[in-house]
């Protein structure tokens, strides 16, 4: 009776302590974020100061999900403004402040990468935001602003659009150079404009340019989904999944912010609080 106790209470050690190995290993021992302000989240309660210039919110996705998940080490980088270039550059910004290499911050035990970048390169969505606007009054119901960026048939956003992904690559490759066991994600843009109707008074882009912002928006998501393919990273989609929580959303459902910026909720067509928490949602579904 005595042998089979003991038996018995050797086996269910063994059992907790290979249920205590498998949820240990199940962990993120070292987290970091890259990105830009779609992952920093500027003016997002409350924001940071290393350095301040930055835009990076405690309430951002990447420190949602390092909470969820009880990481042991977690490290942001990201920063408002950054391209690809930012990452192994040190990036300045306002206040007189500077953000070093965001690549920096990856260590040989980093486990856990997600990467949310590509729409500034080549002034894609800082274009898009600075015109627009200021193109509906000249044709309220037509595509002034796709008409713009046009030049000779081509569609130049597109063009750049289509140089970015080589970028995105190159920034993946050096991820798995510094950090080789780590989960990569590539964290894609939430939609902006509704899939129909228009509100101008929130979103004043043309209503003929909707469908076109709609589709630059998918196009970059297509090339970060292609280079995650390509670099040996997971596409972790937010654009599909915010459907209905467009800038144009109502009764407090919108993730992304309008024209007018707002000092205590989110920068101008920048994710609300809401929107880092449904993004962080999204990316935690994609983790378990």
């Amino acid at each position: 009776m005595r042998i089979t106790r003991l038996l018995v209470a050797v086996s269910s050690a063994a059992i907790l302590l290979t249920t205590a190995a498998t949820a240990s290993a199940a962990g993120f021992h070292h987290y970091v974020a890259l990105g830009d302000s779609y992952t920093s989240g500027p003016l997002i309660p409350a924001q940071r100061l290393d350095p301040l210039g930055c835009g990076r919110s405690t309430a951002n996705y990447p420190s949602v999900v390092a909470a969820a998940l009880n990481v042991g080490a977690f490290t942001d980088v990201s920063c408002a403004g950054a391209d690809t270039g930012a990452m192994t550059r040190p990036q300045k910004v306002p206040l007189n402040g500077t953000n070093g290499p965001q690549l920096d911050a990856l260590r040989i035990d980093t486990d856990l990468v997600t990467l949310g970048i590509g729409g500034n390169d080549y002034g894609v969505f800082g274009s898009l935001t600075a015109t627009c606007p200021g193109l509906r009054a000249s044709d309220p119901t037509g595509n002034p602003c796709e008409k713009h960026f046009t030049t000779n048939g081509v569609d130049t956003v597109g063009a750049a659009i289509t140089a970015i992904r080589p970028r995105i690559e190159g920034v993946l490759a050096t991820i798995h150079q510094r950090s080789p066991g780590a989960r990569v994600l590539v964290v894609g843009y939430p939609r902006i404009a509704p899939e129909s109707g228009y509100c101008p008074d929130v979103l004043p882009f043309a209503d003929g340019d909707y469908a076109w912002l709609n589709q630059v928006e998918r196009d970059l998501n297509q090339a970060l989904e292609d280079a995650a393919a390509n670099g040996d990273a997971e596409f972790v989609d937010t654009y599909g999944p915010s459907r209905g929580h467009d800038a144009c959303a109502r009764g407090g459902s919108a993730w992304i912010n309008g024209k007018d910026q707002d000092v205590f909720a989110a920068a101008a067509y920048h994710p609300l609080k809401a929107g880092m928490a449904g993004v962080a949602a999204i990316v935690l579904k994609a983790l378990r």
